[in-house]
């Protein structure tokens, strides 16, 4: 008997009060504040300008990385308005707007004090102009959050490559790169802290460490920018490169990531498959690190222009290859930076304005209007139409302030009076766009197969176009 009473006491220990057996809860990673704003925007324009925009010439890379532009002065941007700049992206949609504040010459658009290869010392606005101050008040002005890129990767101006000075050896080389790991850190600050709130700082290649031989830039944002995208150095990366600059990512391309930084080590790991990593994330990720997807609007029929040339009109994307982009990138879970290229008069190109236009109404007259549309918990919801309708687009987006919980899912439509399936898939996230055949159906119904958690659906919609 003791030993029958001693066996029900141990398993009555095992039974909730309540008799129901207490399943433990997922925890998944959450996106941070800064994050939500910057995949809520969906669109992102990247501004690049430069010194080698007024030379003339087709922009070289390999080149100007390695070349110092013989005279600073032929930067002359005469009708410069930034506002035309910023009311061109707003048009496309765009919710965040960033600058090449600098890039790989090594000149700065702003009134530096720690860098004289500046704005100071042009005959320009008689060195008193300060184009990101200029851009950031643009932003303010119609409402698009700002951002800065900060090229510090290469220097031609000081030979910097790789982010390092030539090596040999020497005290003077050691000399020279604390000289320009303090100069990286100064332009840093003077960033940080002059122009208010950002929403991305973006280190373009990375930003080494001290633990790499580089400047401590990390500390410095995290003073002066709480809630900011940090991108990215071998410390911390709040998004990834999608793993092209196609415009477009790979699905699934999931919001989660196993390391804290992108791809600045483990690279056996990050390059491997060609970057697959990088492309697909990691649904088990314990980081969430959402990917980009970039091109240049100048990218089309096998050119690839981050800066303005003359003669390159003609090689602005069409609108419906800006539309793959579309639900290529904020289709598949991704945001999309599109680069921009103002001219040598400080203009956008009236052909690159249009386009973006075009680009921003069509998302419109796709988007704008669903046919029908729901919300809600749990692991199926059902959309009920008053008539038979023909549809041709399904988008789906989770809550993902709750964490990327969908693991897979079938779109059913009711089509004759019979459940069909229209779209399967993985990962839904922040946004999935399913464009199917178009079909006639008399109702719809999302089903979650797996999930780590109760479904928390944002946007269960329907269009036709």
């Amino acid at each position: 008997m003791k030993k029958i009473g001693l066996l029900f006491l141990l398993f009555a220990l095992l039974i909730p009060v309540d008799g129901q057996a207490k399943k433990e809860k997922t925890v998944l990673p959450l996106p941070t504040p800064a994050q939500l704003v910057w995949q809520d925007a969906e669109l992102v324009a990247v501004f690049h300008y430069d010194l080698h925009v007024f030379d003339g010439v087709k922009y070289n890379q390999a080149y100007n990385r390695i070349t110092p532009m013989p005279d600073i002065n032929i930067f002359n941007p005469e009708q410069l308005d930034t506002d035309q700049w910023i009311r061109s992206v707003k048009a496309m949609g765009a919710g965040i707007a960033i600058l090449t504040a600098t890039h790989e010459t090594g000149f700065a658009l702003y009134q530096s004090d720690v860098n004289p290869y500046c704005m100071k010392a042009l005959k320009w606005k008689d060195g008193k102009g300060d184009i990101v101050r200029d851009f950031v008040n643009s932003c303010r002005k119609y409402g698009v959050r700002p951002g800065i890129y900060i090229g510090i990767r290469w220097n031609s101006f000081l030979g910097v490559h790789d982010f390092m000075m030539p090596k040999d050896g020497t005290k003077f080389q050691e000399n020279r790169q604390a000289f320009y790991n303090k100069m990286c850190e100064g332009m840093t600050e003077e960033l940080m802290s002059r122009y208010g709130d950002l929403a991305i700082v973006w280190y373009d290649g990375g930003g080494h460490g001290p633990e790499l031989g580089g400047a401590d830039i990390l500390p410095i944002v995290e003073k002066y920018q709480k809630n900011i995208i940090f991108y990215h150095n071998s410390q911390r990366a709040d998004i990834r490169w999608g793993g092209s600059e196609s415009g477009m990512v790979s699905y699934p391309c999931w919001g989660t990531f196993p390391f804290p930084y992108s791809h600045s080590k483990s690279q056996d790991i990050i390059f491997k498959d060609n970057f697959k990593l990088l492309k697909t994330g990691d649904p088990e990720g314990k980081y969430y690190m959402p990917a980009m997807s970039d091109a240049p609007l100048r990218g089309y029929n096998g050119r690839h222009e981050w800066f303005w040339e003359p003669g390159d009109d003609a090689h602005v994307f069409p609108l419906e290859h800006l539309m793959k982009m579309y639900n290529g990138s904020v289709g598949r879970n991704s945001t999309l930076i599109l680069g921009v290229t103002p001219d040598d008069r400080g203009l956008l190109p009236d052909v690159d304005v249009a386009r973006l236009k075009e680009f921003g109404e069509e998302i419109q007259r796709r988007f704008g209007n669903p046919i029908a549309t729901t919300q809600g918990e749990g692991k199926r919801l059902q959309l009920k139409l008053p008539a038979t309708t023909k549809i041709n687009a399904i988008v789906i987006a989770e809550d993902i302030r709750q964490g990327e919980r969908v693991r897979s899912y079938k779109v059913e439509g009711k089509v004759n009076g019979k459940w069909k399936t229209l779209a399967t898939g993985s990962c839904i996230g922040h946004k999935r766009i399913e464009e199917i055949e178009p079909v006639e159906v008399s109702a719809l119904r999302l089903q979650i197969g797996e999930s780590l958690d109760l479904p928390v659906i944002a946007d269960f919609s329907i269009y036709s176009y």
